[in-house]
């Protein structure tokens, strides 16, 4: 059994005010996803660049499907507000805040990809642990051979299921930050029923846009994603230095 941590790197997260923190001045790509409220299970996505310092939308905007619950605060780059309620295990919510972005998995041999980002094809044999129990939780696992336990078979990232046939790694607890029980296997997929469905805390969105975002994605430029409801998108925007 070969064991992986996403190989992107992660600062930890601090309990401090909201006012101590910036977007990092070597990111100049970002997703930004609004929704109405911290119980919206949609979002609007709009892509940014940075160029001569200053953050410029790129493209239009897309629509997206959150947790059935909606958002709560997520482990990422960010800072916690005193007291707030974070992402748990099973909780139906998208986690908010200020991720970095991972690598691309699929079920197909390839995809339309910049060279520098990571692709890696879904077989039987990855699993991906949500189990809060296990040492190797939100992370990848590689066995050499077919899974044989029901354990295994539940940890599986390829089940058959067209909406997790192509995915983008959202950095929500990992890395020294990571925490037990604290969510786990957070992605950008393809959405359902043509976005009629929530999901259980991934972002979704049309296979298009999806495949056009990791095509657009440039690791060399530090991607971030950015998911806030709208007023607090507001309220952090010139403190955060957010787009």
């Amino acid at each position: 059994m070969k064991r992986f941590v996403p190989a992107i790197v992660f600062l930890s997260t601090c309990c401090v005010a909201a006012q101590a923190f910036e977007l990092p001045s070597n990111s100049s790509q970002c997703l930004v996803a609004t929704a109405q409220d911290w119980d919206s299970s949609a979002a609007t996505l709009r892509m940014f660049e940075k160029s001569g310092g200053t953050w410029q939308q790129v493209g239009g905007e897309w629509k997206a499907r959150l947790g059935k619950s909606g958002l709560v605060w997520g482990l990422g780059l960010h800072p916690l507000p005193e007291g707030a309620r974070i992402k748990q295990e099973g909780d139906w919510r998208t986690p908010a805040g200020v991720f970095r972005i991972g690598g691309a998995w699929g079920y197909a041999a390839d995809i339309a990809r910049r060279p520098n980002m990571s692709y890696s094809r879904i077989t039987s044999r990855d699993l991906w642990v949500e189990d809060p129990s296990s040492p190797d939780y939100n992370r990848h696992i590689h066995l050499d051979r077919e899974p044989s336990t029901a354990w295994e078979k539940k940890q599986q990232m390829k089940q058959d299921d067209p909406a997790h046939a192509l995915k983008l790694f959202i950095g929500h607890n990992t890395g020294s930050a990571m925490r037990p029980g604290a969510g786990s296997s957070i992605f950008f997929h393809i959405w359902r029923a043509g976005g009629d469905k929530p999901t259980a805390g991934c972002t979704t969105m049309s296979e298009e846009n999806l495949r056009a975002l990791i095509a657009a994605f440039d690791p060399s430029r530090n991607p971030l994603y950015i998911i806030l409801p709208k007023a607090d998108y507001e309220r952090l925007k010139s403190a955060w230095k957010l787009p």
